[in-house]
């Protein structure tokens, strides 16, 4: 017997099976099998499993912030920044510009891609068997399919649709940091110009005052020890004025890093009028509101719902799974079809339970890393609260009433002075008094901007205008459970 003749063996003449006369046995079988593996890739190719519907809210929610920050992948054109322009258009520039605002992004676009590759099916696999014993005597070819336990897909999925909405606030966030570093940097420069602009005038006073000594000195009404002290003052003012300039460029490299400009860019200019945050801090409602829309918050509300989705995927583990599959002899006809059945048997009840208790312990951890934040930001709320009150109370008083009684009371040494009914030190300490107010003046500005900028972006999580977030319907729906 030859091998030839074996693949014939209990095989209907050839025109039973429609081949032509003279086509060789070991042609028909080649082309059985090519013809079986054929029609079994053309009918699992192109397949598309069923989105759960929080994979369909948070590609919607990708696609809507994708359109507006990253379209086609690809960055929008920048505006060309120029110091006439308003604060706002800086702060579009740095949240479309800044590094680190675009890895959050990444992240939490690579975690929504992820809730469709935890719903699919495992891949089919394509099986070829052969029994060779000096001739071939039968080729198999099959395929397995895995069939998880019901509701263990979807429980999958909830658990990395809750973590993209997790990483969804970080972006945020990150957007509300990027816009807060560079009002940072912004009201830190334009506040040194004011001090600058302070020391500057007391220059000029100080220049004042030393003819007013060297007047009384050639008189024979004081001493040089008068003249000497205002030169040692202005020498003091003179030296704080260099170093607040070379402080200069550290506030404009603070600036340009918040603007997500390197090194080798261009230093921007910086935005010439000021522009205050506006903040209306009278409502009642500011800190209920800052514990409903603060993107911390909602980033560990949505840890939460991931924890109580993995205590469903644990729960999910006593459901079997199914392997099916299917593998035909193609050299026997008819066709001998071996069905192919597996399931496994989930009987180690210590395991799924010890996976139960563990995913019910990190729900009850993320829940307390929850009230933790919310206390965090509550005592956080208040003590910013706090420093925009003092700030603004202490800047009432320097420009109120400090400060026109420091100007009063220098112009009263001075001309005590000259009528020789005092001492120039206290000329110099009315100076200085008066210097001193003004620069906490500044420094109360200062305090009240950063209060206010900090309340808004950080705590309270109000975006600026046209910042690539979702709008608050959107964002209270993404907050929901998956």
């Amino acid at each position: 017997m030859t091998p030839n003749s074996i693949p014939n063996r209990g095989l209907p003449k050839t025109r039973a099976v429609c081949f032509p006369r003279g086509v060789p046995a070991s042609t028909r079988s080649v082309f059985v099998r090519a013809a079986f593996v054929s029609a079994l890739y053309l009918l699992l190719s192109g397949c598309e499993g069923v989105p759960t519907e929080g994979e369909r809210r948070a590609q919607q929610d990708l696609q809507t912030i994708a359109a507006a920050y990253r379209p086609q992948h690809q960055r929008p054109p920048l505006p060309q920044l120029q110091s006439s322009d308003s604060l706002s258009t800086f702060l579009q520039f740095a949240i479309l510009n800044q590094p680190r605002v675009e890895a959050a992004y990444y992240d939490w676009a690579a975690t929504v891609r992820r809730i469709t590759v935890a719903r699919s099916l495992p891949d089919p696999e394509f099986r070829f068997e052969m029994d060779i014993s000096g001739i071939v005597s039968s080729v198999m070819p099959g395929a397995m399919a895995q069939f998880p336990g019901f509701g263990k897909l979807e429980a999958a999925a909830n658990v990395v649709t809750a973590e993209s909405q997790a990483k969804y606030f970080v972006f945020e966030s990150s957007v509300l940091q990027a816009a807060f570093g560079v009002k940072k940097a912004y009201y830190q420069h334009h506040f040194l110009d004011a001090r600058i602009a302070i020391n500057q005038q007391t220059l000029n006073l100080l220049a004042n005052l030393e003819k007013v000594a060297r007047a009384q000195h050639e008189a024979g009404k004081a001493t040089l020890q008068d003249v000497l002290r205002v030169q040692i003052e202005h020498d003091r003012v003179v030296t704080t004025i260099s170093n607040l300039k070379d402080s200069r460029n550290v506030v404009l490299t603070q600036f340009k890093a918040a603007l997500g400009l390197s090194e080798s860019d261009l230093t921007p200019p910086v935005p010439a009028k000021f522009e205050s945050t506006p903040l209306d801090l009278t409502s009642d409602r500011l800190l209920a509101f800052a514990l409903a829309r603060n993107p911390r918050l909602k980033s560990m509300e949505a840890e939460v719902h991931r924890a109580d989705a993995e205590i469903r995927v644990a729960q999910k583990a006593q459901v079997p799974d199914i392997t099916a599959g299917i593998r035909a002899d193609t050299i026997m006809w008819p066709f001998i079809i071996r069905p192919e059945l597996r399931v496994t048997l989930p009987v180690w009840r210590d395991k799924i339970k010890a996976q139960i208790e563990g995913a019910e312990a990190g729900k009850r951890a993320a829940a307390a890393r929850l009230s933790a934040e919310q206390i965090a930001l509550v005592v956080e709320f208040v003590e910013k609260l706090y420093l925009f009150r003092e700030a603004g109370r202490n800047l009432e008083l320097y420009n109120g009433r400090l400060l026109p009684k420091a100007r009063q009371s220098l112009e009263v040494a001075e001309s005590a002075y000259i009528g020789g009914q005092l001492e120039f030190i206290n000329v110099i300490d009315a100076q200085r008094s008066l210097l001193d107010f003004s620069l906490s003046a500044v420094e109360a500005r200062v305090q009240r901007e950063l209060a206010l900028a900090e309340l808004s972006l950080i705590i309270l999580g109000t975006p600026p205008a046209g910042a690539p977030v979702l709008p608050s319907d959107a964002a209270d729906r993404t907050r929901g459970n998956p």
